[in-house]
């Protein structure tokens, strides 16, 4: 029986009013801002980690020496990144950043009609979310579950310090082999982890061996590529120029982008029975007709614009070789074709479920 869902309606075009986004916006050509010292922030209690990224600098022992190379972060053309694992990750663990993902939380509670998950989850009690960032699920999904416990896991402790008392936050490379128990959650939560996992079938392997039979996992991704069905993003437009050179640039570095499309597959792959997938989209602007697409737009055309820089610039400069000054042009080019909505560009959108059979074996 396919468990397929179906695809969400599209709706038909409109010309709703223009969220104002100027003021989030680069001037073109302009020269990079100052870099700035990293500052050794000592004030989040996290667990050492004896991996070799970290060299020979300090003893694994030491929590405070590990505490300050984890958030000793790196600077990059006015831009702050993770210290742990340097350069795992494209984006920038700022403030700028961190707004925009919790934007993109947004976005998913609108697409999934104020859900936090879609999986038929019952009574869960240890919950794991997998690439937190600012942990804003997690503790959504504290407070909604009080029995249960939650974890969230991610390369920066960028979360809050005031957490439900059923929420707690890890840093970890989840590239890496998990430490966790055999069958030690019922319920793992992956959200927007595209260009950072170079094995996906590793993941999702590893996440199996972590649930216990009956628990649920669950993984929703978009696009980066915007595409149209009317043909309005055509192939020279910027919004698919933009798609194609994130996609070659992920690549380069093992670590597709556009991965969207085969979660579904994957999850099934690893042995996961009943997946369920259900697709949306989310327009680059206002353009859509029907209410809920059209907010999504304007939320998604408001996240795109202020974030823009931080989805590209380390990618582009770093793999790409361009220089700030052409990232910024290009960036600039992007955020002014947000604004016409006689281009009705969309990303799609996947959530993925699946349940670990009951009849798997129980690891000791």
């Amino acid at each position: 029986m396919d468990n397929r869902a179906p695809e969400v309606p599209w709706p038909n075009t409109g010309s709703p009013p223009e969220p104002d986004t100027e003021s989030a916006a680069h001037a073109i050509g302009a020269a990079p801002p100052a870099e700035t010292p990293a500052p050794i922030i000592t004030s989040a209690e996290v667990d050492g980690d004896n991996d070799s990224a970290y060299g020979d600098t300090f003893d694994a022992s030491d929590t405070t020496s590990i505490t300050s190379a984890i958030t000793r972060y790196r600077y990059e053309n006015g831009r702050r990144y993770h210290a742990y694992r340097d350069g795992a990750y494209w984006a920038p663990n700022d403030e700028v950043q961190n707004d925009q993902q919790d934007l993109a939380h947004h976005l998913w509670l609108l697409t999934l009609d104020n859900k936090l998950c879609l999986a038929p989850i019952e009574n869960p009690q240890n919950i794991l979310d997998v690439g937190t960032g600012t942990g804003i699920w997690a503790i959504d999904i504290a407070d909604a579950y009080p029995s249960a416990s939650v974890t969230g896991t991610d390369l920066s402790p960028t979360q809050p310090e005031w957490l439900p008392p059923n929420c707690s936050f890890e840093v970890d490379d989840v590239t890496l082999p998990w430490t966790y128990r055999p069958a030690s959650f019922d319920f793992i939560h992956i959200r927007e982890m595209f260009g950072s996992i170079a094995d996906w079938d590793e993941l999702f392997s590893q996440a199996y061996h972590t649930l216990q039979p009956g628990g649920y996992i669950e993984c929703a991704e978009h696009s980066v590529t915007p595409v149209s069905d009317d043909g309005t993003v055509g192939p020279e437009h910027v919004f698919t120029r933009y798609g194609n050179v994130m996609n070659e640039l992920g690549r380069k570095k093992s670590k597709e982008f556009d991965i969207w499309s085969q979660i579904r597959e994957r999850v099934e792959k690893a042995g996961f029975v009943d997946v369920v997938e259900t697709r949306s989209k989310w327009p680059m602007n206002g353009w859509a007709a029907d209410s809920k697409f059209k907010d999504i737009g304007w939320w998604n055309q408001l996240r795109i614009s202020q974030g823009i820089e931080g989805f590209a610039l380390r990618s582009l400069t770093t793999v790409g070789g361009w220089s700030y000054i052409e990232v910024q042009a290009f960036l600039g080019q992007i955020r002014a074709a947000l604004k016409d909505r006689n281009v009705h560009g969309y990303l799609d959108v996947t959530v993925v479920y699946g349940r670990k059979p009951e009849a798997a074996k129980r690891n000791p």
